[in-house]
């Protein structure tokens, strides 16, 4: 399963070539990428074993370890928003990789991947994730062919 986000776009995330600048694509990322961790996790909240709720998932923290990204082709500015599909494509004790396009219709304008790691704002270091955090995103689990090949 993938995650799908509108993303509108700005006026104002034009360059001076008319198109969206590369920096705000990592914008639409972030949201899209906050959107899926913080929105659509914290709606899939439930119980534990003794009755309690569990606590929502990624709510002590994570951090952005690495991006990656490849602009295929030029964005410009419209009313419509685009499309954002963000899935898993790989989940490790410690991190979880996720990968995007940014795209409309069948045109691809943006690949990107995006490793994600918990972190205890407590404590101030990277955690493991948690049973929920972890069969959360597996859910979105998606390794296959459609992901964009280097980056697997």
């Amino acid at each position: 399963m993938r995650h799908i986000y509108r993303c509108p776009l700005r006026w104002s995330d034009m360059d001076a070539y008319g198109h969206v600048n590369n920096v705000v694509h990592l914008r639409y990322l972030e949201e899209a990428r906050i959107d899926f961790m913080f929105r659509v996790a914290g709606e899939a909240v439930g119980s534990s074993e003794d009755g309690s709720e569990d606590e929502p998932p990624f709510k002590t923290g994570a951090v952005v370890a690495r991006h990656e990204i490849d602009y295929l082709r030029p964005l410009f500015h419209r009313y419509e928003p685009v499309t954002v599909e963000t899935w898993v494509t790989k989940l490790n004790a410690a991190s979880v990789t996720l990968t995007y396009e940014i795209k409309d219709g069948g045109k691809v304008y943006v690949r990107a991947e995006t490793v994600i790691v918990p972190y205890d704002l407590k404590k101030e270091r990277p955690r493991r994730l948690t049973a929920g955090e972890r069969a959360f995103l597996e859910d979105y689990f998606d390794d296959s062919a459609a992901a964009p090949p280097r980056f697997r």
